[in-house]
């Protein structure tokens, strides 16, 4: 040989094409095994399809391992069921009874066996909500908004629906106002209703005399026995029951005494410009200085309100809505939040007021920044305050948009416009927190668990 052997060079070129960094560790007998592109590509493509899904596999099995440890909801299923005349739209529990509201009025079973007890169809009217609350002695009162927006108020009294009043019932038909909201306060003391008219809506507050209904039902269903024991054919009129005609639920509001209305609270109207001349006319319109009120005592004149007006709308025109649409806002009824509220430091009652019987209600309306408290305890007037005055005062930095009551009725929850949480102590008066809702976020509901 000329020229001695040496080992070449190594090369790119004798490389293998493939993207494994380990190819130097395989078993060099497989070497002509290796596939050639474009298959070892697809079958990487197929082996990273794989490992995706196994992932996934494992990553849902991690979760459902974590859900089983996790304490899960008890199914429940329906134990009964009970057949109804017509439609049910609603129903409410008192007691050992469930009342039924109807597209043909009412009905009320019981909760043991699910058995009819009763019915009423007297009007045949559909009935769309529906309240109740124990009287005690087996009696309870109800509350039934039908289909006209008209509130039926009944008892119901050993096994019979009693009919007392309706309570927006007005002879000119276009004068009449619909039910927006009605409520029964614990125990039935009290009945508030919202209702609303062509043009305004206003609240009203009843007091309901139970303590009489028990007497006088008592009272009559002894004459009805002495009624059957000398006259085996006496007629059913002269009970309480409301199965017949309309003629006999009208024959039946004279039976038991009629609620009376308290309060009749309307929306608070606007803060306008000032007629008062000096700081000494405003002082002797103002009642008490110890408390806030509505602010509509001020020195504020309607040519300063115009001023800021402008000044405001020349600022953030850009960030407001338009003319037409504030208009139509403008032209809505107003709604009204309202709870009954027991004693309390706040709602001082005289000592006559049992701790469980309601000395006040909360009221606050939509769009408005202040909660107001009545008190449901003054001296009973011949005539009702078509706009009393509120007892109590909390404004608030941001118009209220939903309110509510804890079970012990002793915390009151405030959420505003402004996504803030106010958690109030009603019986001392002061705020326990305020937790601001981060983001732009609207309140609509809150509840206490």
């Amino acid at each position: 040989r000329k020229h001695p052997l040496e080992i070449p060079p190594p090369s790119e070129k004798d490389w293998l094409k493939d993207e494994e960094e380990d190819f130097f560790l395989q078993d060099p007998d497989r070497k002509r095994d290796a596939l050639p592109q474009p298959f070892r590509m697809i079958n990487k493509l197929v082996m990273m399809v794989f490992d995706n899904a196994m992932e996934i596999i494992e990553r849902r099995e991690m979760l459902r391992e974590v859900q089983k440890l996790k304490v899960q909801p008890t199914k429940l299923f329906p134990s009964a069921k009970f057949q109804v005349t017509g439609r049910a739209n609603c129903l409410v529990v008192s007691g050992k009874y469930i009342f039924v509201g109807l597209s043909v009025g009412l009905a009320a079973f019981e909760v043991s066996d699910y058995k009819k007890v009763c019915d009423w169809d007297a009007v045949q009217t559909e009935i769309c909500a529906i309240r109740a609350s124990d009287l005690g002695n087996d009696c309870h009162v109800l509350l039934a908004v039908d289909e006209m927006g008209l509130v039926w108020l009944f008892c119901f009294h050993k096994e019979s629906f009693l009919l007392i009043k309706i309570l927006n019932e007005t002879e000119d038909i276009s004068k009449r106002s619909t039910s927006v909201e009605v409520v029964l306060s614990p125990g039935g003391d009290y009945a508030g209703v919202l209702l609303q008219g062509n043009t305004k809506a206003w609240l009203e507050i009843y007091r309901l005399p139970k303590d009489s209904w028990l007497k006088e039902m008592e009272k009559d269903a002894g004459a009805a026995e002495v009624c059957r024991e000398r006259r085996p054919s006496c007629s059913q009129a002269d009970t309480f029951l409301l199965q017949g005609s309309p003629a006999l639920a009208d024959k039946a509001d004279a039976k038991l005494s009629l609620p009376l209305l308290l309060l009749q609270v309307k929306p608070p109207k606007p803060v306008t410009g000032s007629s008062f001349k000096n700081p000494l006319d405003a002082l002797k319109k103002v009642d008490d200085g110890s408390m806030l009120g509505l602010g509509y005592n001020h020195l504020i004149k309607d040519f300063q309100w115009e001023l800021q007006e402008a000044i405001f709308r020349s600022t953030f025109q850009e960030y407001l809505e338009p003319e037409g649409e504030r208009e139509i806002k403008e032209e809505i009824s107003r709604r009204a939040t309202f709870h009954f509220l027991p004693p309390s430091r706040i709602l001082q009652a005289g000592p006559e007021v049992q701790p469980d019987v309601p000395a006040g209600i909360s009221v606050h309306w939509d769009g408005s920044h202040n909660l107001c408290f009545y008190l449901l305890t003054h001296p009973l007037k011949e005539k009702v305050d078509s706009d009393p005055k509120p007892d109590i005062v909390w404004p608030c930095a941001a118009p209220i948009a939903c309110s509510a009551v804890s079970s012990c009725s002793r915390y009151l929850a405030l959420a505003c416009e402004d996504a803030t949480v106010t958690i109030w102590d009603k019986h001392l008066g002061y705020p326990l927190s305020v937790t601001p809702i981060l983001g732009e976020r609207l309140i609509r509901s809150i509840h206490f668990l």
